[in-house]
């Protein structure tokens, strides 16, 4: 199925939730590398991250690619900005992210040491509150006030709750599942 999607060998990572970021030079190339980035230059190398309440982000400069699954940990241990400084070594053009579907504030409760931890690394606005009343974390702030600290050039925010029906949820189903969002380069002349 995935070969019918995006042909050629995938680079998947064993995600820890951390801030490593795999450096692609060739299709397939560190495959399945404990990691929660990866970064490509190389026309089809296909780039994949898996996810089912953490934010999935899709990163591109001219002529790079990068992905990142980044959930609380991964934001508190720099995943987003190690990406970014990723695909600034390799472009010094403007850097776009787009940022997939993931957990809302409105279900994602959350523990006030681990909400701190958070909030130190990406301000206050991280601070919620559930449909319930209960503290949440808003990863949606969290990742854009990172992307932002890591002077992005421009950010999208797809639509898009995991808590959702039609989505896979680790928090709200306990849902084995993941979605999986992937991204590659394409030469022009194809």
């Amino acid at each position: 199925r995935r070969q019918r999607f995006a042909p050629g060998e995938w680079t998947w990572l064993r995600q820890v939730h951390g801030s490593a970021v795999v450096d692609v030079r060739r299709p397939g190339d560190g495959a399945g590398s404990e990691a929660d980035s990866s970064v490509t230059s190389v026309t089809g190398a296909v780039l994949a991250v898996q996810s089912a309440d953490c934010v999935p982000v899709v990163l591109s400069a001219s002529g790079v690619v990068a992905v990142a699954h980044a959930g609380w940990r991964g934001v508190v241990e720099g995943v987003v900005p190690a990406a970014v400084a990723a695909l600034r070594e390799r472009s010094d053009g403007p850097v776009t992210a787009l940022v997939g579907p993931h957990i809302r504030v409105g279900s994602y409760e959350f523990g006030e040491a681990e909400l701190g931890a958070v909030a130190a690394i990406s301000g206050d606005g991280v601070r919620g509150r559930t449909a319930a009343g209960a503290a949440a974390l808003d990863i949606t702030e969290a990742v854009r006030a990172t992307l932002h600290s890591a002077d992005v050039d421009e950010i999208e925010i797809l639509e898009g709750d995991t808590a959702d029906p039609g989505w896979f949820s680790h928090r709200v189903r306990a849902d084995r599942e993941r979605q999986v969002t992937v991204a590659w380069l394409e030469s022009l002349d194809d």
